[in-house]
């Protein structure tokens, strides 16, 4: 790997605090297939680039959004295989997405609850 390479790569250390993630769930990722097989450089030192940053964030989002690692496998297997998946890609994302939105809410409706006994909580101080 010449210098200009490697100035446009980060170790995994720099990756993984670019997403927000450790490096030893970064390793996981790859050993579960959630990401490609990362470049190394000469030293055998995993070496990630823009493309594989970018796909990161996007695995990020989805566990965030509470999708399963089984689907997110599932969906990097998919990507893996090109165009041709790109409708059973849409599907499982239309599926994720409708699961979101159910707990979104879920959470809208627990913070009403949330709101009402601060309310209830406020008002009982103010009428001591």
């Amino acid at each position: 790997m010449d210098i200009s390479t490697r100035e446009s790569t980060l170790t995994v250390g720099e990756a993984a605090e670019r997403v927000g993630l450790t490096t030893y769930t970064l390793r996981w990722y790859e050993q579960e297939g959630l990401v490609a097989p990362v470049g190394r450089d000469s030293a055998g030192r995993r070496r990630y680039t823009p493309g594989d940053v970018d796909w990161l964030f996007l695995l990020t989002r989805l566990r965030r959004t509470g999708m399963p690692v089984r689907d997110m496998r599932r969906y990097a297997e998919l990507a893996r295989q090109g165009d041709c998946t790109l409708g059973a890609r849409r599907a499982l994302f239309e599926a994720h997405r409708a699961r979101v939105l159910t707990r979104m809410a879920d959470l809208e409706e627990d913070l009403k609850v949330l709101d009402h006994k601060i309310d209830a909580y406020r008002r009982a101080e103010e009428a001591r």
